[in-house]
């Protein structure tokens, strides 16, 4: 699996934020994937993050167009076909996760994680927690400058990812139960490029390469997740020379470098207001961060190099993956149908689907909120709010 991380645009030329004001592609427009009659077009306008410092871009002048590398791209990995890999589902991967979640339990009443032995086989994963497997597994030298993984990136210039958004849909089978995945089953990842397409801000005139991708997880049982990602490539960035880096000081706004209060070992509580809203405050740790990045094997140094994300990339502090607030707004929703009732003794609670796009930056060390205001069934709309009000994630939530 490409890295994970990688949510958020690297720092834009303007001191202003950046807004992408396009629409990205129907990405099943290329390839018609079998599982595309169960999708929903994931069409909606992105509004990138606004770090406060300058970047370091280069010339595009004689670089060819966004359109034909876009197309190159797209003929290249479709003439490959779809890639499969096979993965035992790991007990140790997903309690380390939920521990780093601050999450003691996998579910009510289940055995406690920290410093015991994991979940036993044929435990059900969460919804969301499939992200930390099928992680990318490149030698360093492989990587980007960045420490991204660069398996799906298309040519240069357009090599700087941010993951846009996506969906993720939960099949049912015809008895209208969910397969889910378990830990030791052994389970196939298939990875199929949807689409390719150069897109422009009409802000500035920016070029990009908007791609489509579709990753199907199935088990013994049959298909289990249909996860769908759409990425944004732009232009590489220059990096800076040691002297401007070390004479960069840093930004006025950004969050403490360390947790200025210990962390607590209580599990993420919420509050609710008028029956139907909740909400659930987060404050994610550098070490946190770091444990993630271990955990998806993901190298881009956003998420653990401070230096990095202020002077090159442009950002206030450590930014927070993007599949780690994924997680969280399905951890809070499946908190809530448990305090509900909404499951039957044993039961799992799983959605739909969950359909989301980021909008702005999260940072290390700065408190953030969930809320999830539930409609019609079980589901609902979600917004993660910035400490300063702005929304950094938005999803909706089918059950």
């Amino acid at each position: 699996m490409p890295s994970p991380s990688l949510l958020y645009p690297s720092a834009t030329c303007a001191r202003r934020p950046l807004s992408l004001s396009l629409s990205l592609p129907h990405i099943c427009r290329s390839y018609r994937s079998p599982y595309s009659q169960r999708l929903r077009p994931f069409s909606e306008t992105l509004s990138a993050a606004s770090p406060s410092r300058a970047c370091y871009s280069i010339s595009t002048a004689t670089a060819p167009s966004a359109s034909t590398i876009a197309s190159k791209f797209l003929s290249r990995f479709q003439s490959l076909g779809p890639q499969t890999r096979t993965q035992t589902l790991d007990a140790n991967q997903l309690q380390l996760l939920s521990l780093t979640l601050n999450r003691n339990a996998l579910y009510p009443g289940t055995p406690s994680l920290s410093n015991a032995g994991p979940p036993p086989a044929g435990t059900p994963i969460p919804p969301g927690h499939h992200l930390v497997y099928f992680t990318p597994a490149f030698l360093e030298g492989e990587l980007g400058a960045d420490g991204t993984d660069v398996s799906y990136n298309p040519e240069a210039p357009f090599t700087r990812r941010m993951w846009a958004g996506g969906e993720v849909r939960w099949p049912r089978g015809p008895d209208g139960k969910v397969n889910l995945l378990r830990v030791g089953q052994e389970v196939r990842e298939t990875t199929r490029m949807l689409s390719a397409e150069a897109k422009v801000v009409r802000k500035t005139g920016e070029e990009m390469v908007v791609v489509g991708v579709e990753k199907v997880f199935e088990n013994e049982g049959g298909v289990a997740v249909v996860d769908r990602r759409n990425w944004v490539f732009r232009e590489a960035l220059k990096l800076p020379s040691s002297s401007s880096a070390s004479a960069s000081p840093t930004p006025a706004d950004a969050p403490p470098a360390v947790s200025s209060t210990p962390n607590s070992t209580a599990p993420p509580t919420f509050s609710t207001e008028n029956g139907n809203t909740h909400t659930r405050t987060l404050c994610q740790s550098a070490v946190a961060l770091f444990r993630f990045s271990a955990l998806t094997f993901n190298g881009h140094k956003i998420h653990y190099s401070l230096p990095w994300a202020q002077v090159v990339e442009g950002h206030r502090g450590l930014v927070v993956h993007g599949p780690l607030n994924l997680i969280s707004i399905l951890d809070l929703w499946r908190d809530v149908q448990a305090q509900k009732g909404g499951a039957h003794k044993g039961e799992v609670m799983v959605p739909e689907s969950i359909a989301y796009r980021a909008t702005s930056p999260l940072y290390a060390e700065e408190e953030y909120k969930i809320v999830l205001e539930e409609g019609e069934g079980k589901g609902g709309k979600v917004n993660i709010y910035t400490p300063s009000g702005v929304v950094g994630m938005k999803a909706d939530i089918t059950a």
